[in-house]
């Protein structure tokens, strides 16, 4: 883990997408490399609360990456 990196980052559905070059990096880099504790997924997933993996950051959901997440 990097030094300003989310804990969750090596899990998180956000770097799998973008990874596969599905989700543009602008996602990872405000929110996972710096200002996590403004991503909405960071603070579901350390109050134990469900969230789709196709949930982006902001907390809007994108239907594009649920497609997707069913075929993982």
């Amino acid at each position: 883990m990097k030094p300003n990196e989310c804990k969750w980052y090596s899990v998180c559905p956000m770097k799998y997408y973008t990874e596969k070059g599905v989700l543009n990096k602008k996602w990872t880099e405000n929110y996972c490399h710096a200002g996590w504790e403004n991503c909405i997924r960071y603070r579901m997933e350390e109050n134990g609360e469900f969230h789709p993996d196709w949930m982006l950051p902001d907390g809007s959901i994108d239907e594009t990456l649920r497609k997707l997440s069913l075929g993982r």
